[in-house]
């Protein structure tokens, strides 16, 4: 009679019920909130690099980019070290081309045994005049006149909230803006271009 009363009481009980609950949510609200704010701040830090880009890029297109290229690059990283922690890792990277259309892609060659590689010292046009086949044929700076100039960063950083393991997520962010704008037609644009020999 007395056992069976008691265990009515404790089955009755609801003490320290919330507790119970708020145990077995909290983890998973906690997951949502730093899921929430970790998006957020990529998406801001994404935002700002796009900005920072674009401005430099069309400080880039003017005649004097070339004496004021370093300003330039150094205006981007302070803007986008506001933002992320001290440990990121900011590049930059500046490719010229003769044409908008040929930004992206490879250095044109005569492909002999027709297998899709440049090789066996088949002939290739060397676009961006660094003595051998690349990839893509941009050549490395900001190009002269008339050039089309891709101006790209790359900027990896430890996440900022500490949630990534339990979210399936990688420890590191990267955020990849671009950029493309034309040089302003200050004077005749470099057409010479040589060729070479693939390996």
């Amino acid at each position: 009679m007395i056992r069976s009363k008691f265990t009515r009481h404790l089955r009755d009980d609801q003490t320290g019920a919330t507790l119970t609950e708020f145990g077995l949510v909290a983890p998973i609200l906690i997951l949502m909130i730093m899921g929430i704010f970790d998006l957020a701040h990529t998406q801001y830090t994404t935002s700002l690099v796009n900005g920072a880009l674009q401005k430099a890029g069309r400080d880039l297109t003017l005649e004097t980019a070339g004496s004021q290229e370093s300003t330039i690059d150094g205006y981007v990283i302070s803007q986008i070290s506001n933002v992320v922690p001290s440990t990121a890792t900011i590049e930059l990277n500046k490719l010229s081309h003769f044409d908008f259309e040929d930004i992206g892609e490879e250095e044109e060659y005569d492909d002999i045994n027709l297998n899709g590689v440049c090789d066996n010292n088949e002939v290739f046009i060397d676009a961006n005049r660094n003595g051998q086949w690349d990839a893509d044929r941009g050549e490395e700076g900001i190009g002269g006149a008339r050039d089309a100039v891709l101006y790209t960063a790359i900027v990896t950083y430890p996440r900022v909230f500490p949630m990534y393991g339990l979210a399936g997520l990688s420890q590191e962010v990267q955020v990849t803006a671009s950029t493309v704008l034309r040089n302003q037609p200050y004077d005749q644009q470099d057409t010479s271009v040589e060729s070479g020999n693939c390996l």
